[in-house]
């Protein structure tokens, strides 16, 4: 259990190694100034460095809460798409009979005509989770050589096949090469729903009431859409993101000339009674400043790791994993076999390493 709990901090070392050695670097420089060189003015009152932290971790806190509230309204509106997409198929399958027909179709018709409309559906999260892993300008996460390195071992569909590829096994060919003609495709596909529910209304297969019901269902999934659309398409706002990166590095900045004094005053009282201690304490500020840098600075990228939650990182919601779950589940209500049913993606990478 230990054991696991230390996975995390791990983790983020390796994830942060690059930063933790410049902090090293911008504590050894001061420090060789004011020990070595003797120039002992380099330094500043620990007054205003202090409130430079306080500042900080306002902003950092700000941030982390912003970025999370982002992360987490994503994966409610994904859960959503889940239940939604489960009445779907629920609802479609129940409500396309017979019943209130007065010229019946075979069995086969409507299995026929159920499929379709499952796996159109299928389609339609396909286009939305595709829509979503789509970069925007703003999606700089990637650009960080230590994060391109976990990027390496995630797997992430949308990046190894086209939507063209997958959109074929679901929709017709005249109705793939209008969804791809769309600007918006996955509302392109729910129009498709709504004319597809119109004509089974139209021919008797479809009762009134049933249809308005799916309308619903179907109005449901554009309002998820669109929130889903709204956090991919809204940034978190740059000035609170920029201005907490420029405080964070001036504080590291500053902060090896106020904390070298006050561990060389240490030394001093030490070099009575442990000479050897006191003489050279003053460098345990060097591990002090890192320490300090490296916590200061790692609350703060984490917090710019959740401000897209799309962006296909190793802490993103897992839209890809969530659209296949949802694929099973519908297909398997269609009663296909089980090796005509994709398997879950694989998991790549664990998080806890």
């Amino acid at each position: 259990m230990y054991i696991k709990r230390i996975y995390p901090i791990i983790g983020m070392m390796k994830w942060t190694r690059w930063e933790t050695m410049l902090f090293f670097v911008i504590a050894l420089i001061p420090t060789i100034l004011f020990e070595v060189f003797e120039l002992t003015w380099l330094q500043i009152p620990w007054t205003p460095i202090a409130l430079v932290g306080t500042a900080l971790a306002f902003v950092i806190g700000f941030q982390n809460n912003a970025a999370y509230g982002r992360i987490w309204e994503a994966r409610k509106i994904w859960g959503g798409i889940v239940n939604t997409s489960r009445t779907w198929g629920m609802k479609v399958k129940a409500m396309v009979t017979n019943e209130y027909n007065s010229n019946p179709v075979s069995e086969d018709s409507l299995k026929k005509e159920i499929k379709t409309l499952t796996y159109r559906h299928i389609a339609w999260m396909t286009a939305l989770r595709h829509a979503m892993r789509q970069k925007k300008p703003w999606e700089v996460f990637m650009n960080h050589k230590s994060n391109r390195e976990y990027e390496n071992q995630m797997h992430i569909p949308e990046r190894l096949n086209t939507l063209e590829d997958e959109l074929k096994q679901y929709l017709s060919d005249k109705e793939k090469e209008y969804v791809l003609s769309k600007g918006n495709k996955q509302t392109a596909l729910l129009n498709l729903q709504s004319n597809h529910l119109k004509k089974l209304k139209e021919k008797g297969l479809i009762w009134e009431f049933s249809f308005l019901e799916l309308e619903n269902v179907l109005e449901e999934l554009f309002t998820l859409q669109g929130k889903s659309e709204r956090i991919k398409n809204f940034p978190y706002p740059r000035q609170y993101a920029t201005i907490g990166h420029y405080f964070v590095w001036v504080f590291i900045l500053l902060l090896p000339f106020g904390i070298i004094p006050e561990f060389d005053k240490i030394g001093q009282k030490l070099i009575s009674d442990f000479p050897f201690i006191g003489q050279y304490f003053i460098w345990a500020a060097i591990p002090f400043s890192v320490i300090v840098s490296w916590i200061f600075h790692t609350m703060e990228r984490i917090g710019r790791a959740g401000e897209n939650p799309f962006e296909g990182t190793a802490n993103d919601v897992p839209i890809s994993t969530i659209s296949r779950g949802i694929e099973i589940d519908l297909r398997q209500m269609l009663d296909e076999n089980d090796d005509e049913i994709p398997k879950q993606y694989p998991v790549m990478w664990d998080a806890q390493m």
